[in-house]
């Protein structure tokens, strides 16, 4: 769980690259991945909480790499 809020201050911090609108979706993003891992953490199988933070930068580095390849989002 350390890890996951940990991954919220780049998820935050990407407004200097990203427009407003796409940061409060990854913020969203951020919020159901939260949401996901805390019910497989109380869940049959905790261990898979383990993979929400992987999930959550992986998809922030997909977001801001298409941003940038195909929206031409820069800093």
């Amino acid at each position: 769980m350390a890890a996951h809020l940990v991954l919220l201050v780049p998820y935050a911090s990407a407004g200097l690259v990203a427009p407003p609108w796409a940061v409060a979706g990854l913020l969203l993003v951020w919020a159901a991945l939260l949401v996901l891992a805390l019910v497989l953490l109380r869940g049959r199988r905790p261990v898979l909480a383990l993979a929400a933070p992987l999930l959550a930068a992986a998809m922030w580095l997909l977001v801001l790499t298409a941003g940038d390849l195909l929206l031409g989002w820069t800093a």
